[in-house]
């Protein structure tokens, strides 16, 4: 029984592996293929900071963030031993198992990919620990400049929504689904 979020966690973090990889080696960086107009495309970018683009200016911020990812996804792994041993509710193991695959999956982005597609940053001081993230599923929601009329914010670019990837698809459905059925798993557990 256990075996099969093993199995679930594999697999997409194959999938994940696998669509960066044709990605990585089909589409030139920055290019586009549209799928549903102008609205759903393949855009092709990586992601040297956080999620959403957000970098510091500062030498090792990337190795510190790596560092964290990984802390962060043998924490959750723990988390989810326990849960399996207490035999948690189905939903709450599904949730943490996706959350979980995503987390390895970009893991093994900035982990790895500074040496294995040779993306780090040119300003990296080495390239383990410095892979940028791939990302490549862009939904076009709204983008353009906004008003000067706008405190604050007036007369910046904004678009409405980030590219991402299937792991950063898989951490927000499970937290998603812990937010709908939080009631359920938490209480039940």
């Amino acid at each position: 029984m256990k075996s099969k979020y093993f199995i679930l966690i594999g697999s997409l973090i194959f999938l994940d592996q696998f669509v960066k990889y044709i990605v990585h080696v089909n589409m030139p960086l920055h290019s586009e293929i549209s799928i549903i107009g102008d609205f759903i495309k393949l855009y092709h970018i990586e992601n040297p900071g956080m999620a959403f683009g957000i970098n510091f200016d500062f030498k090792y911020t990337k190795l510190l963030l790596s560092l964290f990812r990984l802390v962060a996804s043998f924490v959750i792994g723990y988390y989810l031993f326990g849960l399996l041993k207490k035999k948690s509710d189905p939903i709450l193991l599904l949730c943490v198992s996706l959350i979980l695959s995503g987390a390895i999956g970009n893991v093994i982005d900035s982990i790895f990919y500074g040496i294995i597609y040779d993306n780090a940053p040119m300003n990296a001081p080495f390239t383990l620990f410095h892979g940028q993230v791939i990302d490549m599923f862009y939904i076009d929601i709204w983008e353009g400049y906004l008003s000067d009329n706008i405190p604050l914010i007036g007369g910046t670019y904004l678009s409405l929504w980030p590219v991402f990837n299937l792991a950063d698809s898989y951490i927000f459905v499970g937290v998603a689904l812990l937010l709908i059925f939080q009631n359920k798993v938490l209480l039940d557990n």
